[in-house]
């Protein structure tokens, strides 16, 4: 299956308790699974989203190629501290170059994505502890 296709099954969810709600998110922690993240969906529901994990905490960046929809992307440390959240990141055109795509670049052994504006209605903001996150090490 390339890499660009859709999953054809959804990766593992977990609860992860926010200040204001309860989420459930997808697992990815293989390679393939963290680079699909959430390609190609055309919605994504409410307290819903992806959970990428990391085997150590440090520097990672993201970027919204074929991601069909606009998203928060919270960068979450080792101990399970929100260190920074990028709200609304708008989708970009399938045309533009992959070395053009923005990258939104942080720390953290976690990033979770969010549908857009959910982490602000959920009260995630930097130095938000979240539950159950760090049960995630690989």
């Amino acid at each position: 299956m390339p890499i660009d296709a859709p999953p054809p099954t959804s990766p593992p969810a977990i609860v992860v308790r926010a200040p204001q709600a309860t989420l459930h998110l997808e697992v990815a922690r293989t390679d393939a699974d963290r680079e699909r993240g959430l390609m190609y969906r055309t919605s994504l529901p409410a307290n819903t989203g992806m959970l990428f994990v990391f085997g150590s905490d440090g520097p990672v960046d993201f970027w919204m190629k074929n991601t069909l929809i606009p998203l928060d992307m919270v960068f979450v440390a080792a101990d399970g501290t929100v260190r920074k959240v990028f709200a609304r990141v708008p989708v970009v055109s399938p045309a533009l170059p992959d070395g053009r795509i923005p990258l939104e670049e942080s720390s953290g052994q976690y990033v979770i994505e969010l549908p857009a504006g959910e982490a602000a209605a959920d009260g995630i903001v930097p130095g938000t502890k979240l539950t159950d996150v760090t049960a995630q090490h690989p």
